[in-house]
Parts: C-alpha cells; structure tokens; sequence
C-alpha cells in the first residue's frame, strides 16, 4: 500500500470546512472512496458536498499519522 494525503473542503451545514486527511490505499482512485466513505462516516457528509482540491503520494518519512505510517511499513494488502 502507498500513502496519499487529500486536501479539499466539505459543507457542513452552512459552512464550508477545510479538511486534510492521509489514507493508506493502492492507488488514487482508492485513496478518492476512502476519503469520500471517512468524512461521510465522520461527520455525516454526503458524497456531493465533499470537494477534494488535490490527492499527492507521500514518502513514507512525510507521514504524520502513525497508523497510516505502519500500514505502509509493512507492505500491508
């Protein structure tokens, strides 16, 4: 598995929130659902009101997230 870091906004209610979220995936589309299926499960967001800016890879020492951080150690599937 590969990190990728998404920055993007989302609606809440009548606010716009600035949101940045690293996620462990094979590839960007992957990392794309997992973005969109946590904030929607976090904050009760639907799909539509989520806008994701840009999606970049990570080397493994820009990592801040230590779960993200050993899911990409170990190679895990």
């Amino acid at each position: 598995m590969k990190a990728f870091k998404a920055t993007g906004t989302f609606l809440m209610g009548r606010d716009t929130q600035p949101f940045s979220k690293e996620v462990a995936a094979k590839d960007k589309e992957d990392a794309e659902e997992q973005v969109y299926s946590i904030m929607g499960s976090k904050h009760g967001v639907k799909r539509f009101r989520i806008d994701i800016d840009k999606i970049v890879p990570l080397k493994q020492e820009d990592i801040t997230d230590s779960v993200i951080a050993y899911k990409t150690s170990k190679g895990e599937q």
